[in-house]
């Protein structure tokens, strides 16, 4: 047996491994497609989800919080905060306080990062609070892992 690699060997192994990952991108990008009109199908989006996210962005709320992981870590995450707030079990309650608590800021308790005072309408807070119940119904795959947030 020879111990170099022919030209025609090395050949056959670039278009060998290049055809076996293509197809296994083939198959992830399916799979991608899949998973992703699942997601779209048992949580929609809702025109007032899709407000909320325009108040979310119009307010620069990543600026300071993380959403799913992504953003800053200045203040605490928002993608699990429908849930911290007992959305599950009772949702009309943590909708209310979920709006008295982003009215009520900034809070002024000294040694406590504080968050401004938005000018944002009770309208405009539902739409902002069915965003943040939108985001805590994402199947994360139990991520975060804490839901201290």
């Amino acid at each position: 047996m020879s111990e170099t690699l022919t030209k025609a060997a090395a050949r056959n192994i670039f278009y060998g491994g290049t055809v076996f990952f293509f197809l296994i991108f083939i198959g992830l990008v399916a799979h991608s497609v899949t998973t992703a009109s699942a997601i779209a199908t048992n949580n929609p989006i809702t025109p007032s989800v899709a407000a909320g996210k325009h108040i979310w962005e119009r307010h620069a709320c990543i600026d300071c919080h993380t959403i799913l992981g992504e953003g800053a870590y200045f203040a605490p995450e928002l993608g699990n905060v429908w849930v911290r707030f007992g959305g599950k079990e009772s949702p009309d309650g943590a909708r209310d306080a979920l709006k008295a608590w982003m009215k009520a800021q900034p809070t002024g308790i000294a040694g406590r990062r504080q968050m401004p005072h938005f000018a944002i309408t009770d309208a405009e807070l539902d739409q902002l609070v069915d965003f943040l119940k939108w985001t805590s119904e994402i199947n994360t795959q139990n991520w975060p892992p804490q839901v201290s947030g």
